[in-house]
């Protein structure tokens, strides 16, 4: 994309380059790559989700605590790239549907613990097919070898960057919100 700015020397129109930043393109940034291949996979789940009243992120907080017997919120939060304040509403939602149980860990009542209620379980079961049909459709069009290699890849990529020091104190995982 240009531009076009007045030159200095006679006022006439002249075009810049839009790389102001040497930088590689904005769409070959690996971070956008990845958000736009996460909203691609996500747009196929959004559906079926929608059609059970949940968000991605309240799916997100229901298979992770699905994979466990319980998860203290903060061990949670971090399981789910949730922001504190987030989950907290989130929580709230998903126990006022009875989908999630909430109490108090035993020995230190500032630490909350969470689980999945058998509601939840049930909604879950419900929804099950539904994703599982997503995921052989995905697999379908892109190739089973070819997702495994990429879920491994993604792995791969994920643990050569853990402790990365990038020079900058912040470079801890921001959640989404």
């Amino acid at each position: 994309m240009a531009r076009k700015s007045s030159s200095r020397s006679g006022g006439k129109d002249t075009t810049q380059s839009a790389h102001r930043v040497p930088m590689r393109e904005f769409s070959r940034s690996l971070p956008m790559a990845l958000l736009r291949a996460r909203e691609a996979v996500m747009r196929q789940f959004r559906p079926s989700l929608r059609n059970y009243g949940l968000t991605e992120q309240q799916w997100r907080i229901l298979r992770a605590l699905a994979a466990v017997e319980e998860s203290e919120v903060t061990e949670l939060a971090r399981t789910a790239f949730l922001l504190g304040p987030s989950l907290s509403r989130i929580l709230r939602d998903l126990e006022a549907r009875r989908l999630i149980e909430r109490r108090t860990a035993e020995g230190d009542l500032r630490r909350g613990v969470v689980s999945i209620s058998d509601r939840g379980l049930r909604l879950m079961e419900g929804v099950a097919p539904l994703s599982e049909a997503i995921y052989a459709a995905i697999t379908k069009r892109y190739g089973a070898r070819k997702l495994a290699e990429l879920q491994d890849m993604l792995g791969a990529l994920e643990a050569s960057l853990e402790g990365l020091d990038t020079g900058d104190a912040s470079h801890d995982a921001q959640p989404e919100e």
